[in-house]
């Protein structure tokens, strides 16, 4: 085999940019923090929120896709400090950049701490799904998505957003379904401090869209299976 070198995908790039971009690529000061970072989290879920995991088994190897309900700012926390440590540097929470990129501060924490990618909420770029897309494949990464889009103010699951089927439609990705219970006990919207609630994580069967064409008219198809896999989780039906 022979070797090449290439410059990194967000060569040039300020520091600042690049903490925000979706070509950010790991160093070794970044993958001894996310290591650091995943086992206080481990350590707090399991003394102050008794976390319990079940499911573990479902996994598939890398490339795929996390999704869950979203209720919290425990969500993304939780699910990837419970995946396998082998996954640590693979693992990438999809958030919103008009709220976790907006200045030096939180750019740092989401990608530092986090290992988190930006996108749009609205009026995502075709290019930056594409590249998210490449990135999953190519790099065989693990994204943490959560298709509602937002966090819910009551606690109910809202219906799934298509941008799911976007990501995934014709391709070997697959999906894993999870379902957190206890995070919007915890910590929901409107405080700023968790309680000291339980949480309990069950993660699903993978779901697979290979067969399924990558065009818009699937998408809703597609964010429609992911959601009833979801409920299913929960014990609540699918609607």
């Amino acid at each position: 085999m022979e070797w090449q070198l290439k410059p990194a995908r967000d060569f040039g790039l300020s520091l600042r940019q690049r903490l925000a971009s979706l070509t950010r690529e790991l160093g070794f000061a970044a993958t001894a923090t996310h290591w650091c970072w995943r086992q206080l989290v481990r350590a707090y879920l399991g003394l102050f929120h008794r976390l319990t995991i079940t499911g573990l088994e479902h996994l598939p190897e890398p490339p795929f896709v996390l999704i869950a309900n979203h209720s919290s700012h425990l969500d993304a926390l939780t699910l990837a400090a419970a995946m396998p440590a082998r996954l640590v540097d693979r693992i990438h929470p999809i958030a919103a950049d008009d709220t976790f990129f907006t200045s030096f501060a939180s750019s740092a924490f989401a990608a530092l701490l986090l290992n988190a990618l930006p996108l749009r909420r609205k009026a995502t770029k075709p290019a930056d799904l594409a590249m998210l897309r490449a990135r999953l494949i190519e790099e065989r990464l693990v994204y943490i998505l959560f298709p509602e889009g937002t966090r819910s103010r009551t606690g109910d699951m809202a219906h799934f957003k298509p941008g799911i089927g976007a990501l995934v439609a014709g391709t070997m990705v697959q999906v894993v379904p999870c379902f957190l219970q206890g995070a919007f006990a915890a910590l929901p919207p409107h405080r700023r401090w968790p309680r000291f609630v339980r949480l309990q994580l069950r993660v699903g069967e993978p779901l697979s869209f290979a067969d399924v064409l990558g065009e818009r008219a699937a998408w809703d198809t597609i964010a429609a299976r992911c959601e009833a896999g979801v409920r299913n989780l929960s014990g609540q039906p699918s609607q």
